[in-house]
């Protein structure tokens, strides 16, 4: 569960991170009305490759590309196919990248366009849940916290906050133990100490919490056909403090 035992493995880290935020990047830049999801694709795989990085998800039990791309109301997992972007859509995009065996995943939602006021909220209301619960990402506070943190933003929204799939440790492997709720009770779960490092991830649906999965086994939609949005950040306790590993080029301190 302690995943930076070394300086050397939060450098490594840090490199998988600032590797993600490149994709994000690049991705947010060329996701405009008219251009495909396997588009989007290529160029999240070019700049993975570019930057000395192998993708995290490409294989992952059988996943089958490099980016999970969710339009709309999907959730997570969205696989890139010919569909192409429309103006008014709003599109998740999850990124994992891997650096001398160490892992940062990151995720994000944007606005393809002009977008509806409903949709602009929730995009804005998902980003701050995120916020809220790597805040709570700190030496000595309890997993419960994260999980409370988030679960409060959106539920003062009147948003459904999805249960079955959460945020997870990372290091040497994409998902290590522990799981990280969307949900939680404060000062309820481990402690957190020096060397772990978390994927916060809050998904909020307009509607209700509630999920489907499509016949290609991966593709996770709300339940109501309701919009969704998805925020991922990779942070680690390091010595200095809890650190952003996915934020940018370098590591961005917690406020």
């Amino acid at each position: 569960m302690i995943t930076i035992k070394s300086r050397r493995e939060m450098e490594k880290m840090a490199r998988a991170g600032a590797c993600v935020a490149a994709v994000h990047e690049a991705v947010r830049e060329a996701a405009k009305p008219g251009v495909s999801l396997v588009e989007l694709d290529r160029i999240g795989a070019e700049v993975i490759e570019k930057h000395g990085c192998k993708p995290s998800f490409l294989g992952y039990l059988g996943y089958p590309a490099v980016l999970c791309l969710s339009p709309n109301d999907v959730i997570v997992h969205g696989i890139p196919n010919d569909y192409r972007l429309r103006e008014g859509d709003i599109l998740s995009v999850d990124a994992g990248a891997i650096y001398e065996g160490f892992h940062g995943d990151a995720a994000f939602t944007m606005a393809i366009g002009e977008v509806s006021p409903e949709a602009r909220k929730l995009i804005e209301v998902t980003e701050q849940g995120m916020w809220a619960g790597i805040r709570q990402v700190r030496k000595g506070n309890r997993l419960g916290d994260i999980g409370a943190a988030v679960h409060e933003v959106g539920s003062a929204h009147g948003y459904g906050v999805v249960e079955e799939y959460v945020g997870h440790g990372i290091g040497r492997a994409m998902h290590e133990e522990p799981q990280v709720p969307n949900y939680g009770e404060p000062g309820k779960g481990i402690k957190l100490r020096v060397g772990m490092a978390l994927c916060i991830e809050p998904m909020f649906n307009v509607g209700s919490r509630h999920t489907r999965v499509d016949p290609d086994g991966w593709t996770v939609r709300t339940a109501d056909g309701s919009l969704s949005a998805h925020f991922e950040h990779t942070v680690a306790i390091t010595p200095d403090g809890p650190m952003v590993f996915t934020a940018g080029p370098e590591p961005v301190p917690v406020d």
